[in-house]
């Protein structure tokens, strides 16, 4: 079994949206998906894209994708590497492609002077959470992280 990580390439989106349902169905979460294939091609490979993609292949056939941006650290003084998805398709899982992903990640973040590679995992995805401490990832027990979104930030912002 070969594994491989490319760029994802404006003719991926379909697949990438593909991959985020299924993400989104794992997590328990596929009714809060409103991603579409136009809002994908614009956010990653647009203009004013804000994010990019690799997809993994195992043997030419796609197996799971990444997300990822750049934060920045003002502690650091330097931009970070936020992965915001990864994903490895049911058949694939335990082949090595979710680290394969997350390796190459770690090397994008090193070679791109990164300070921190980071990202969120939920509390009960145990799988998840054992292949994150297997690679030296450590928990950020101390912080609680908080969101404001939809009707919610609108009203914020309205208030």
């Amino acid at each position: 079994m070969t594994i491989s990580i490319r760029d994802a390439a404006p003719g991926d989106v379909k697949t990438i949206l593909r991959f985020i349902t299924e993400l989104a169905t794992y997590e328990r979460a596929a009714h809060e998906v409103e991603a579409t294939v136009e809002r994908l091609q614009e956010s990653l490979f647009g203009a004013g894209a804000v994010a990019r993609a690799v997809i993994c292949e195992t043997d030419g056939r796609p197996a799971g994708f990444a997300i990822w941006f750049y934060s920045y650290s003002t502690w650091q003084a330097c931009k970070g590497l936020y992965l915001e998805d990864l994903y490895v398709s049911p058949e694939y899982r335990g082949s090595g492609a979710g680290k394969a992903l997350l390796k190459h990640l770690a090397r994008t973040a090193v070679a791109e002077g990164c300070g921190r590679f980071e990202w969120s995992v939920l509390d009960w995805n145990e799988p998840a959470i054992r292949v994150y401490e297997a690679i030296g990832a450590e928990p950020m027990s101390e912080w609680t992280r908080y969101r404001l979104a939809g009707k919610g930030l609108e009203a914020f912002a309205d208030a």
